[in-house]
């Protein structure tokens, strides 16, 4: 009986962490491409564990190494069935010394508890 209680236990902890884990609004990928017009346009691909309206990655942002924000794209509605997915926010314009920039999702339970990219600017 003590084995089968701490057989369980173990298994609520194991479930508990994997939620806290998987709530977590991550930057899996980006890439950024310059226009003709020389503002940038960055592809942002974000992975969290949408619940709906309640939880769920509700924007991202673009920030200078100094972590000052240069522009936040909202996410208008939760991605429940689309993980991980990607979007894009264009004619952002950037000085010329910005060589890397951070891109940090949100989400709207857990803030910005999840993992960063820093990407180079080319």
């Amino acid at each position: 009986m003590k084995k089968l209680i701490v057989l369980i236990f173990i298994n609520s902890c194991l479930i508990y962490s994997t939620h806290i884990i998987a709530s977590e609004a991550n930057v899996i990928d980006a890439e950024v491409k310059k226009g003709n017009n020389g503002s940038f346009i960055f592809y942002v691909t974000v992975q969290h564990a949408d619940e709906g309206w309640n939880h769920y990655a509700d924007h991202w942002l673009i920030l200078d190494k100094d972590e000052q924000l240069i522009a936040a794209c909202k996410l208008m509605h939760p991605h429940v069935k689309e993980q991980p997915f990607t979007r894009s926010l264009s004619h952002i314009e950037l000085p010329d010394e910005v060589t890397e920039v951070i891109i940090r999702a949100h989400c709207s339970v857990d803030n910005y508890s999840g993992n960063s990219l820093i990407l180079n600017i080319h």
